[in-house]
């Protein structure tokens, strides 16, 4: 269900659950914990997913079990801001709940023009994961924070790129070839020097403990 395609220094992962919108088990998330830690061999990396939803969130059984509250929410998105290379969400649909910490984390986000944004925990009883707020905060602000917290507002595509919370709508045939095209300097630099760019530039919520 999590799909590792190395190509040169390019790692690309994809979600492949469409059947359930690819909502992410215990199983899963353990998996996308293991590549992201070992992604420090990556020149780049995107995260992308099957189907018409990048991902629901957690799985709602598995959820109601524990995974809503596990520690690998936070091992992921810890490991993905922590990586020295670029980091690419290239989200092919809807983004919700817990899985809105591993885009935040990275480092650039694209999405299709009929992608919607929310993370309902409020509603749920459950609170978000711990760096999740910081990150979000940082991309869009405190109250536009607190509108999909707490408020609980799906926001559209287009309000994300007003936001900040995305950094380009494209088409959804043109979405990995526009991620894939991102990553070409990246590739093509010396690994040190791409590193400390990125380090200059400041990775997104890599001094968030997670």
């Amino acid at each position: 269900m999590i799909e590792l395609d190395r190509d040169g220094g390019l790692w690309t992962v994809t979600l492949n659950r469409p059947d359930k919108a690819n909502s992410l088990t215990g199983e899963m998330l353990t998996e996308l914990v293991r590549i992201a830690q070992a992604a420090t061999q990556a020149r780049a990396l995107i995260l992308t997913g099957r189907g018409t939803v990048f991902s629901a969130g957690a799985d709602l059984e598995e959820a109601r079990a524990g995974l809503a509250t596990s520690e690998l929410w936070e091992q992921l998105s810890g490991a993905i801001a922590r990586l020295p290379c670029l980091t690419i969400a290239a989200l092919n649909g809807t983004l919700a709940g817990g899985a809105m910490g591993m885009a935040l984390a990275c480092d650039l986000r694209l999405a299709v023009p009929g992608a919607r944004f929310f993370y309902p925990v409020m509603k749920l009883g459950f609170l978000p994961q711990p760096s999740d707020p910081a990150r979000m905060a940082a991309l869009i602000g405190p109250a536009r924070s607190r509108l999909i917290l707490m408020a609980g507002q799906k926001v559209s595509a287009d309000e994300a790129l007003a936001f900040g919370l995305v950094d380009r709508i494209v088409p959804p045939e043109e979405l990995m070839a526009t991620a894939t095209a991102w990553t070409a300097d990246s590739l093509a630099a010396d690994p040190e020097t791409a590193a400390a760019i990125a380090a200059r530039c400041g990775k997104p919520g890599s001094e968030i403990p997670g």
